[in-house]
């Protein structure tokens, strides 16, 4: 097995197999919520890294079985995927800048809020998350190889599962706050805003938006010098 698929392995596991059950309480109770994050993080970045080096060997090897075509993605769906792939950078980078009843560290400080859920927050309320799924599936539109399925359905999928395990979490912890907040969001972007139980309020967005937007544009713009893969050019 490659590193690249050992890490990626590894990277999954921890955030399913661990933070998103049982085991994290249990390893919380035993050493601690802060040592736990701290670890936490330490691996999550560790095995990203070492990802990362396995990637770049991988991609570096054109006999390497990863590389293999599994099929031949249309050119028209490359703009349509570059659309997808910049609002879900933006709508990540918007959620990490704002903190809410999903972001470690204030569960319960927003949730005591008389409005907990406010700017990307009413679009969904994993922002951080389903900006990443989306970022993914923009990937899996224009990539046919087999380590793409791999790396982008496996994100998508750890992702899509984070968000159901934050939400079981941030009920137990306060089920009557926690259902006040669910009311009127959703999991899934704009579902609660077509439903008439929130309002899209882009002045509350404001600059978050703007940062996530610029940012993912930049990413775009250099995507090509990064990954060796431009993003924004029409496909030959």
């Amino acid at each position: 097995m490659s590193a690249f698929t050992l890490a990626l392995s590894g990277f999954v596991l921890i955030h399913v197999g661990l933070s998103a059950t049982g085991l994290r309480t249990r390893l919380v109770g035993l050493i601690g919520e802060g040592p736990y994050r701290a670890l936490f993080s330490l691996a999550s970045l560790a095995l990203l890294i070492w990802m990362i080096h396995g990637y770049n060997l991988m991609r570096g090897d054109p006999f390497d079985p990863l590389n293999e075509m599994l099929w031949a993605p249309p050119d028209w769906l490359h703009w349509p995927a570059v659309v997808l792939a910049w609002f879900g950078v933006a709508l990540a980078i918007a959620g990490v800048l704002t903190p809410g009843p999903t972001f470690a560290g204030f569960e319960s400080r927003a949730l005591a809020q008389e409005t907990p859920a406010r700017g990307v927050l009413r679009i969904t309320r994993h922002p951080f998350l389903w900006g990443l799924a989306l970022w993914a599936l923009a990937h899996l539109l224009v990539n046919g190889e087999r380590f793409a399925l791999m790396l982008f359905g496996a994100l998508g999928f750890m992702v899509v599962l984070g968000a159901r395990s934050i939400d079981r979490k941030g009920k137990a912890r306060d089920p009557e706050a926690w259902a006040r907040f669910e009311d009127v969001t959703s999991n899934a972007p704009f579902a609660a805003i077509a439903q008439g139980r929130n309002t899209l309020v882009l002045s509350e967005i404001g600059w978050r938006g703007l940062v996530g937007a610029a940012g993912s544009l930049a990413v775009m713009l250099a995507h090509g010098m990064l990954f060796g893969a431009p993003a924004i050019a029409t496909p030959p």
